[in-house]
């Protein structure tokens, strides 16, 4: 791979601001974050389990880190991610930096919050792609956050033979803001806006739960048709016990689910996967048994997907002259 930038102990600095405009197409980030999985799944690339603060009960604020190394890019990153309020944006500040392992030289540091908006759905829709039954007609997509606003078109990208999408939202001006989303990459199609989650669950192949502190009844994985898929986001809209009712589970990285996420497993304690999405990639396991299955599949945001889209997001932004050359170590 050609390096663009000049070998001295610079980073180009990227501000959320010059990142706005700056797009990918869905099919093209499917295919950055499938490769990016395949790439770990053949041991070219590596991420420890992230790093999570616990703070004091009166705090409700979150941050955690993760540390990561893409092959296909041979690029290495750190990720910082603080948020003071659980659902609150306006003070939401995650970063990435990058750092050229074939030069070992810095590269970037930029905001990453449009990066994970990329990274999430591309990685909802490639299980969905592997863990879908064959005839899957329907999606519905529950959550108007910023964390769902491109999962339909994303999902009819990754499957095109859905004829239903379905949206539950309870934020106006997200639920706008995601069917001008997807109008913008499917200006055909229509989606369909739901009030009843159970019932739109039980009829509806492909369930993604991304909703926050869920206004909602939680999800739960029994009310799936046969061979529905559930896919969990945010844990917090799903019920507890949730994976511990699937006929199949998966996880994106079992590690980060069964460090955080304790509450999915069933009366028994146990929380296992039968795979993990790399390896369904790599062809090494299944997405699921049978296509009568009810799926259950937990979608943790892995670093390694973010370093190739903050790399192209990156490329881009500095051949349009954006950003900052700053030389910290001079």
């Amino acid at each position: 791979m050609t390096r663009s930038y000049l070998h001295t102990p610079a980073l180009h600095v990227l501000s959320r601001a010059e990142l706005a405009d700056i797009e990918l197409a869905p099919s093209e980030v499917i295919e950055i974050v499938e490769d990016a999985y395949m790439s770990f799944a053949n041991g070219q690339s590596g991420c420890p389990t992230k790093l999570m603060l616990p703070l004091p009960n009166d705090r409700d604020s979150l941050s955690y880190s993760m540390l990561g190394y893409d092959g296909g890019t041979e690029m290495l990153a750190f990720k910082t991610s603080y948020r003071q309020g659980n659902t609150n944006y306006e003070k939401y500040y995650p970063t990435i930096s990058l750092y050229d392992d074939t030069t070992g030289m810095p590269f970037a540091f930029m905001d990453c919050l449009k990066i994970g908006g990329y990274r999430t759905p591309a990685s909802t829709a490639i299980i969905a792609k592997y863990c879908g039954k064959d005839d899957a007609r329907s999606a519905l997509m529950i959550g108007s956050g910023r964390s769902g606003v491109n999962t339909l078109p994303y999902l009819l990208t990754a499957l095109p033979q859905l004829e239903t999408l379905r949206l539950f939202g309870t934020h106006s001006e997200g639920i706008a803001l995601s069917i001008a989303t997807f109008k913008r990459y499917f200006p055909d199609r229509e989606v369909e806006l739901v009030g009843d989650v159970p019932e739109a669950v039980a009829m509806s192949d492909i369930v993604v739960a991304a909703s926050g502190r869920a206004s909602h009844p939680r999800v739960q994985t029994r009310w799936l048709a046969p061979g529905g898929l559930l896919i969990s986001v945010a844990s917090k809209g799903v019920e507890d016990g949730a994976l511990g009712e699937a006929d199949y589970a998966i996880a994106t990285n079992k590690s980060q689910m069964f460090d955080k996420h304790r509450r999915l497993a069933g009366p028994d304690g146990i929380l296992d996967v039968d795979a993990e999405l790399p390896g369904i990639i790599a062809g090494r396991q299944s997405g699921r048994r049978s296509q009568d299955d009810k799926v259950f599949a937990f979608n943790s945001g892995m670093v390694i997907t973010d370093i190739p889209i903050a790399h192209a997001f990156a490329t881009r932004a500095i051949a349009a002259g954006r950003g900052r050359r700053i030389e910290l170590w001079s």
